[in-house]
């Protein structure tokens, strides 16, 4: 079995794509809270409201960081999402966890993205433009079929 997580941004359903184009793969997938209120909310629901914002998402970002490094340090590989729309700074965080602690690293992401990623892409083992691909890399790794 091959130990998938999911890392970058929320708002496609690319994770989705990769999931069930994976199906049939002995693959079993994680990754971080999608829900963007519950990711937000989860230090002052659980911990305590926060008058000041700062603390209200630092409280966030501190339990999310448990799950996130807890992911990353069991996956025996790590696909990271860059999207169109919003600068995803965790998502660049995350592939660069991954990769000082030496994972396989999928970066997957458009043109647009290209010369912004240089450095994230260099750090990766490949780097894709559509979950599909993302797909057959990981056909490709457990049964050496190409698509």
């Amino acid at each position: 079995m091959l130990k998938v997580y999911l890392s970058g941004e929320i708002h496609t359903d690319w994770r989705d794509q990769i999931i069930d184009g994976a199906a049939e793969l002995d693959v079993q997938f994680s990754g971080p809270v999608t829900d963007h209120a519950a990711s937000d909310d989860c230090g002052v629901e659980i911990l305590g409201a926060e008058a000041d914002k700062f603390w209200h998402d630092r409280k966030g970002a501190q339990m999310n960081a448990i799950r996130t490094r807890k992911g990353i340090a069991d996956a025996d590989v790590v696909v990271v999402r860059f999207g169109e729309q919003y600068k995803q700074w965790n998502a660049a965080f995350d592939a660069g966890y991954a990769a000082a602690l030496g994972k396989s690293l999928i970066i997957l992401h458009g043109a647009d993205h290209a010369h912004a990623l240089k450095e994230v892409d260099a750090a990766a083992l490949a780097v894709a433009s559509e979950p599909a691909q993302v797909v057959d890399i990981l056909r490709y790794v457990l049964t050496a079929q190409l698509p």
